[in-house]
């Protein structure tokens, strides 16, 4: 009987150091280090057009359809560059306060320096959410987030 109970502690204990090791290097992708956090221009409001980032000697261009961006329905997001060498874009969407659940799409090239990807964002029992939208852009030299925050339903409740 105590061959058993060393063979079960044994068998627990690495069982909880698989947890921890796969943890470890799941980690990167939940929380990515980002290289520079580059905040949009001012008057970013993804509800009425289109958000922009100046990164280095390029630009960044941001914008959801549709406008103004709805609940429970689907939604483009479309991030256009300008003089910035992209390898990859992801958006992780989060709901600020609550947690709403994994979102995180991959924007994939459509011609033209243009990437795209449509996703849904739930409804929330309260109204009102507060979202951001981190654009996680892989450049050729940086890993750049680039976050935008937003409220929906826009202006609140009956909007």
């Amino acid at each position: 009987m105590t061959n058993r109970r060393i063979l079960i502690d044994i068998i627990a204990m690495l069982l909880i150091g698989l947890v921890v090791v796969v943890g470890y290097k799941v980690s990167p992708l939940l929380s990515p280090k980002a290289d520079l956090r580059l905040e949009p221009e001012p008057g970013c409001n993804l509800h009425r057009g289109t958000c922009s980032v100046t990164l280095g000697s390029g630009k960044v261009e941001i914008s959801i359809s549709p406008q103004p961006v709805p609940l429970i329905k689907p939604i483009q997001i479309e991030v256009r560059t300008i003089g910035v060498d992209v390898r990859r874009i992801d958006a992780d969407i989060a709901g600020i306060g609550m947690n709403m659940g994994y979102n995180r799409p991959q924007l994939l090239p459509v011609g033209d320096h243009t990437y795209r990807a449509e996703t849904t964002l739930p409804v929330c029992i309260t109204g009102m959410m507060n979202w951001e939208l981190t654009l996680m852009v892989d450049t050729a030299t940086d890993y750049v987030l680039i976050p935008i925050r937003f409220t929906t339903p826009e202006g609140g409740l009956g909007s």
